[in-house]
């Protein structure tokens, strides 16, 4: 892999050197042909700024970069807003589409029963990824560039966590009537989408996390997080959360993160204390 990225490098060497980056080239619209073109060159006939160019492509190709004050402060945010658009439709249309045809061929042979519940299970997921980019799409990305910031309830934990128990449940509970070779082809795109995805959060988290860099933290529960600690401290588990309060499982799975980053507090019982203190749970 290419650690150093600049914009006089080849725009072919790069992406040789680089092959995670296949994905962002194909987003960014650019056409294949590079010849002996530099990066800035490239993106200059493409219109795309090579400084913000070039900071998508380090956090998709290295690991432990993260973009300073100053970078974020030259980056043309509308380059990025278009990449995580155009990211969500290539979600949409084109992974969840191969996720599902791999899952099809995998389940041919399998129960009806088997089949009703890993298709509810993943049209769940799906139907939650398109609410939550509709929500960025409509109240986020318009807002990148102004003084308040705009976040969504529902954070991007849900998302990785999903992908993650589909991966368990192929990896742990499928039946042997399942075809194993296209178990490992599920698994493969589930694993490719997991690391796109996570990158396209840490890009997306950075760009936000820059417009309110200057903020203090602020480490009050909301009133949403109250009522879920209670849930919490009367031992409901996260459907039982969702259901009372008519919310998806992930918003739960995304407030509980929350609760527990705020208060520093992990475990089912020192949340219960921490409730019995701050007088949210009566002791009775």
């Amino acid at each position: 892999m290419t650690n150093e990225l600049s914009p006089s490098m080849k725009m072919a060497e790069l992406l040789e050197g680089n092959p995670s980056l296949l994905g962002v080239f194909t987003r960014m619209g650019f056409t294949f042909g590079y010849g002996d073109a530099t990066v800035a060159e490239v993106c200059r006939d493409a219109d795309i700024d090579p400084g913000t160019f070039l900071l998508i492509s380090r956090i998709y190709s290295q690991d432990s970069y993260r973009p300073s004050k100053e970078e974020l402060q030259e980056a043309d945010r509308s380059v990025i807003v278009k990449y995580l658009s155009l990211s969500h439709t290539h979600y949409m249309n084109v992974a969840m589409k191969d996720l599902a045809a791999s899952l099809g061929r995998m389940m041919a042979l399998c129960p009806d029963e088997t089949q009703r519940v890993i298709w509810k299970f993943f049209a769940d997921f799906k139907e939650e990824l398109q609410k939550h980019f509709d929500f960025e799409e409509a109240y986020v990305f318009p807002h990148v560039d102004g003084c308040q910031a705009v976040i969504s309830e529902e954070d991007h934990s849900g998302v990785e966590e999903t992908l993650e128990d589909l991966k368990s449940l192929v990896m742990n509970h499928l039946p042997a009537s399942a075809d194993q070779q296209e178990a490992y082809r599920v698994l493969s795109v589930i694993n490719s989408l997991q690391d796109d995805i996570h990158k396209h959060i840490l890009l997306e988290e950075t760009v936000l996390e820059g417009r309110k860099e200057n903020k203090p933290e602020d480490n009050t529960l909301s009133a949403r997080e109250k009522e879920i600690l209670v849930c919490v401290a009367k031992g409901m588990i996260n459907k039982e959360i969702a259901d009372q309060l008519n919310i998806s499982i992930h918003t739960v799975i995304s407030h509980r993160k929350n609760i527990t980053h705020k208060t520093g507090i992990k475990t089912v019982a020192g949340l219960t204390v921490y409730a019995l203190l701050n007088h949210l749970l009566d002791i009775e």
